[in-house]
């Protein structure tokens, strides 16, 4: 789990594309002081360990209408997680779903234009469980990542 073996190059790779998704390979290479295909390699090698998942755009839902952010705490027994996983996978709204421990079992984060299809969502979830939702003023911390530069691989 933790035998991965990074160096500081590869950990500022991994802060500079995550960073930004679009920086180019010669940006790469010459803020390493490495060769275009020494970056490239270095990066198969990531993406193939499992550690660069994908590359992403972040797009501002709320420009789209979708300004309605919540949190829905789902209690889910065990035996209907088999139905409940193929269910919320279905639901183009909830942008993530995640097992938590607490009274809730489930975590959900869903972006919805109105109220009214909030409500909507959360009736239909009742089917698996009681819930508790939270609706988002603001987010003064969006999704960031880590700063593994500055953590070292001694952390890792």
């Amino acid at each position: 789990m933790y035998d991965i073996k990074l160096d500081k190059t590869d950990l500022k790779i991994l802060q500079m594309i995550e960073n930004d998704a679009r920086v180019s390979l010669k940006e790469l290479a010459s803020a390493n002081y490495m060769s275009s295909p020494g970056v490239a390699a270095r990066m198969r090698r990531l993406e193939e360990l499992g550690l660069i998942k994908g590359y992403h755009t972040e797009v501002d839902y709320s420009l789209l209408g979708y300004n309605i952010k919540a949190f829905i705490n789902l209690e889910v027994n065990p035996k209907d997680k088999v139905s409940f996983y193929p269910y919320i996978k279905e639901i183009p709204n909830v942008v993530e779903c995640s097992c938590v421990t607490g009274d809730y079992s489930m975590l959900l984060k869903v972006l919805f234009r109105k109220p009214e299809e909030l409500d909507h969502l959360i009736n239909e979830l009742q089917q698996f469980g009681r819930t508790k939702t939270l609706i988002a003023f603001s987010t003064p911390v969006e999704h960031r990542p880590l700063p593994l530069e500055k953590i070292g691989k001694s952390n890792i």
